[in-house]
């Protein structure tokens, strides 16, 4: 089921938290939804939701518009919010059988429903307890399977891997991954190599506005600039330095802190320097014992764009 956001606004008197925003994700299609606190993501996702209406553009799932038919796009959607509000008095069982009759599902399948969200998000241990007896790992799983329980065709899950260990967060990416091949998902996440690893594309929010669009590579090659490379030279005699800086296609230099005969090198825009490094070696009889070149990270295209 695709999700189609057209020309989207949410405002808060004059504050607008969400600023005319397009976008559009496919059928099979796992979307990260990045943003810095405050940037609009949460809200974005709540108006997907129905949970809060927009101050005007408009959201269609299949063509239909949260604008006029709000409760059958509900039926359609599973939704873990970022604060994950449980009712904590409840067994785990009790409590995804009472969501299940709120989603709608067959009486005569409910029971299978629930074994399958137990299985599927790992609660299998911890069935019988009571959700204010659960870890918040744990109850971040009863959360997401409560999101899954009427086997919805869309999936917004807002931080899904919120308190879960190392073990847990692989275990529930490949849940995800799973799940996106045949659902809509879209989830936020301050993780970005969860992000880059669960995502086929990702979408930057910063201050209400989409400020990039593309999966985790078309992203860094867009922020890519000058050539970066860590060396390691090993030289009896010479200033490596001031040798390294004469090159036509260097433009800075920098000795590595603590690491002997290490050096970070810039190239020029739009120039390369291995060769010329390589051929500056072999000329003084130094040893190149190491040429790295040193790969724009999710991290940096993130703070680039939203500082």
């Amino acid at each position: 089921m695709s999700i189609v956001i057209e020309e989207l606004t949410k405002k808060y008197g004059e504050q607008k938290a969400v600023n005319n925003i397009s976008f559009e994700v496919k059928t099979g299609e796992v979307v990260g939804f990045l943003g810095p606190n405050g940037a609009g993501k949460s809200t974005t996702m709540k108006m997907i939701t129905c949970y809060m209406s927009p101050t005007s553009g408009d959201i269609k799932l299949d063509g239909l518009s949260v604008l006029n038919q709000p409760e059958e796009i509900k039926k359609k959607i599973g939704y873990l919010p970022e604060n994950n509000p449980l009712y904590t008095d409840m067994a785990i069982v009790d409590y995804l059988r009472f969501t299940a009759e709120i989603q709608g599902v067959e009486k005569s399948k409910i029971s299978s429903r629930i074994g399958d969200m137990i299985d599927m998000c790992g609660l299998g241990v911890e069935k019988h307890k009571k959700i204010n007896e659960l870890s918040k790992g744990y109850r971040q799983r009863v959360g997401l399977a409560q999101a899954m329980i009427h086997d919805p065709e869309v999936l917004i899950l807002d931080e899904p891997t919120t308190g879960l260990d190392p073990n847990q967060i692989i275990e529930i990416r490949k849940l995800i991954k799973k799940l996106g091949k045949e659902k809509t998902v879209i989830l936020s996440s301050h993780i970005l190599s969860e992000v880059e690893a669960t995502c086929d594309r990702i979408l930057i929010i910063n201050r209400g506005r989409i400020v990039a669009d593309g999966s985790a590579d078309t992203l860094r090659h867009q922020s890519e600039g000058q050539e970066l490379l860590t060396i390691q030279i090993e030289a009896s005699g010479g200033d490596v330095h001031k040798a390294l800086l004469g090159l036509p296609t260097v433009e800075k230099i920098d000795a590595l802190e603590g690491k002997e005969g290490f050096y970070r090198v810039q190239s020029k825009p739009e120039s390369f320097s291995r060769k010329a490094i390589f051929d500056l070696c072999v000329q003084n009889k130094w040893y190149l014992m190491e040429m790295t070149g040193i790969e724009t990270r999710l991290e940096d295209v993130f703070r680039e764009l939203t500082n």
